[in-house]
């Protein structure tokens, strides 16, 4: 086992370094340190004021070592990515790392219970759909879940806000408040949408799923040894069904710290999600480089935990 960690992990390491070089080559050769600076101070700003800037920034240095070996952007790039000094935003000049510490409560306190209530919502309600297969029950839970995932999530953020938030005031719109008094209300509607929105895409995959479990011979074996349809389901085929479940929520985890994008820009809530739109109307491109790497570098870990887990809900994997 020991030799296949550190084979996935040797594996994770060099996509990271993958996805290094190629954030440089968009953000610095792609787009020139000259371009960033105006982005950030305008088109008008004088030669002067950019060079000034640039060298505030650490971005008045040659690009590529055989241009400078002692003192490059390339090695710089590498060497604070990978020791977690993501340096100051391009916009205001704050620190990015405090910005992302900041923003990590906020995000977490919204994806954590967001994936819970989407597992305990989709999952029985996908064993009752593959329960009842190939009949008017099976066949207008596939045409919902058709017609869920044909729904763009903005309507439903739209919508949610409006009749409940607007004509019913059940919740507020928007807003964030980290009390624990408080949390609950503003977090409610934002988890309604959260768990709606993606119900339709959650209840087809875990159908599809359980449906396959049910056709294997473990399960004919039982039906013809006379065990129930009910205990089939709950005993045989979700057990059975366990990793692809795992390998859906474990690859979720680490995307938990990043935040909802969408979610948490309408509805005002100052975490990881609503800092990257935030970044992107303002030209930071600082701040950007920053969340595409913790993005890919969270990414290769639940890789490599979604490996390990298989042996806990399946002694038959074995790790080679």
């Amino acid at each position: 086992m020991a030799a296949y960690v550190i084979r996935r992990l040797a594996y994770g390491v060099g996509v990271v370094f993958g996805v290094l070089f190629l954030l440089f080559v968009l953000f610095f050769a792609v787009t020139e340190p000259d371009d960033i600076a105006r982005k950030a101070l305008g088109d008008k700003a004088p030669p002067e004021v950019l060079e000034i800037w640039k060298q505030n920034h650490g971005y008045d240095r040659p690009l590529w070592p055989w241009q400078d070996w002692g003192d490059n952007l390339l090695f710089d790039h590498y060497r604070k990515m990978l020791s977690f000094d993501f340096g100051l935003s391009d916009a205001d000049d704050s620190p990015i790392l405090d910005r992302i510490r900041a923003g990590m409560g906020p995000s977490l306190s919204l994806t954590v219970p967001l994936l819970v209530l989407s597992l305990v919502v989709a999952i029985p309600l996908s064993l009752v759909v593959a329960f009842f297969r190939e009949t008017y029950i099976d066949r207008m839970g596939v045409f919902l879940c058709v017609l869920a995932m044909s729904v763009s999530t903005l309507l439903y953020i739209i919508g949610a806000q409006f009749l409940i938030g607007k004509l019913l005031r059940w919740y507020p719109i928007s807003g964030f408040d980290s009390s624990l008094a408080m949390l609950p209300r503003f977090l409610a509607l934002p988890l309604i949408v959260g768990v709606v929105s993606g119900l339709g895409s959650d209840v087809r995959f875990y159908r599809t799923v359980f449906l396959e479990e049910s056709s294997r011979d473990f399960v004919r074996t039982a039906r013809a040894k006379g065990a129930g349809e009910s205990r089939i389901m709950l005993g045989h085929v979700l057990r059975n069904a366990m990793i692809p479940i795992l390998t859906r929520v474990v690859l979720a985890i680490p995307f938990l710290f990043m935040g909802s994008i969408l979610i948490e820009s309408f509805f005002g809530i100052p975490g990881l999600g609503s800092m990257t739109v935030d970044a992107i109307q303002a030209n930071d491109f600082s701040t950007l480089r920053t969340m595409v790497y913790i993005g890919s570098l969270l990414f290769v870990l639940g890789q490599v935990a979604t490996d390990l887990s298989y042996g806990l809900v399946d002694p038959r994997v074995r790790f080679e």
